[in-house]
């Protein structure tokens, strides 16, 4: 069923308009968007749709094909303080409720209520910013419905907020600019300090190649402990290095750092610090040589995540391992690890072999079958109808 068809089914009428968003895939740049440091995303051609409509009774319902069956309602007045309701929640309604939440108590005008369906073909828990696809869809349609007017990265941190304050998940804003900022056959170069962007060209398509996702079906939540114990360390290793974050730790920082941090801190800050540089050797190279140039930095990365920041898992390490070994020119875990999905960079005409390889590795170990599928630079959110 699509977000239309849900919202007739909720409601007996149209929506006033429908509007969607996409996940995204990180190229690079994994947990440095919290560091305050440099990431890049792009929108992949999945998307969330939210068809939405006024209401007048003061309520604001929601309902999802996540959830067959299940709306959720609550009063619009109750979205207007601290969100002291939100644990009582089932989890997929806080995003969009949080986005309604984080968007109202800037003062917006109660507008009476609203109805909100939703439906998505991003993966849950894959590492693709589901969340973010549904807080983003939400975000441009009430920004849209009441009348806000506000920018794309006014939108990006009022789904920050919502994740952040209303979900109780510590992500930084990479997910929601990637969304909302996005362009066809570009990544989104995005200073996580200042948010400001640069779109860099991507021609996937144009150069054979495909972004294979690899979604292992691990599932991971990023309100649970391993991604929290992490951004911890991240802020430790600041504390005592005497910088406001991470982003201001060179390279060449990182023989003091050994001094002053014990083992584990000091892996998770080099993780950090050397993906950040990661991060500007990949634009620097897309722009000089393009994306076939890129694949040693993926297999870099990973590997950081693997050993300094320790948020891979088997299924993970098997999906880039057989991939690359398949072929692929590099491939990476994406998204906030513990889980998810990887990323392999293909020559387009190899992808079915390439996806071959890593169905047996997985049933070689064990694994069950994970589900595969490509994905080229998208849009970011807009209004659908």
């Amino acid at each position: 069923m699509n977000a239309g068809d849900l919202y007739r089914e909720l409601t007996g009428r149209a929506p006033d308009g429908t509007w969607s968003a996409p996940g995204r895939a990180n190229l690079i740049g994994e947990h440095t968007d919290y560091n305050d440091g440099f990431v890049l995303p792009f929108a992949i051609d999945r998307r969330t749709t939210a068809a939405v409509g006024r209401r007048t009774d003061g309520m604001v319902r929601v309902a999802s094909t996540f959830a067959p069956g299940e709306v959720v309602e609550v009063p619009f007045a109750t979205l207007r303080g601290e969100p002291v309701a939100a644990a009582i929640l089932p989890g997929w309604a806080r995003y969009p409720l949080g986005v309604v939440w984080a968007l109202a108590r800037d003062g917006a005008a109660d507008a009476g209520g609203l109805d909100i369906a939703l439906a998505s073909k991003v993966p849950v828990g894959a590492g693709l910013s589901s969340s973010a696809a549904i807080e983003c869809a939400v975000a441009v349609a009430v920004d849209e419905l009441w009348g806000l007017g506000l920018d794309r990265r006014a939108l990006a941190r009022a789904g920050r907020l919502a994740e952040n304050e209303f979900v109780g998940a510590p992500t930084g804003i990479l997910d929601q600019s990637a969304s909302l900022l996005s362009r066809a056959d570009h990544a989104l170069f995005l200073d996580c300090r200042t948010i400001e962007s640069e779109l860099i060209p991507l021609p996937l398509a144009a150069d054979g190649l495909s972004v294979l996702v690899i979604d292992t079906r691990v599932s991971h939540h990023h309100g649970t402990g391993g991604y929290r114990s992490r951004r911890e360390a991240c802020e430790r290793g600041a504390a005592a290095l005497g910088v406001p974050a991470l982003r201001d730790v060179a390279v060449a920082d990182l023989d003091r750092a050994t001094e002053l941090l014990d083992d584990v801190t000091f892996r998770r800050v080099r993780h950090v610090v050397t993906e950040d540089q990661r991060v500007l050797d990949t634009v620097a190279t897309l722009r000089s040589a393009g994306p076939r140039a890129i694949g040693a930095l993926l297999d870099a990365s990973h590997a950081s995540m693997r050993d300094d920041f320790e948020i891979s898992v088997p299924e993970l390490d098997v999906a880039v391992e057989s991939a690359r070994a398949a072929g692929a020119l590099g491939a990476r875990m994406t998204g906030g690890g513990f889980g998810g999905a990887a990323i392999a960079l293909v020559d387009t005409p190899a992808v079915p072999a390439v996806e071959a390889a890593v169905r047996e590795a997985f049933a070689a170990h064990g694994f069950g079958a994970p589900d595969t599928f490509t994905v080229l630079p998208a849009d970011g959110a807009r209004r659908d109808a």
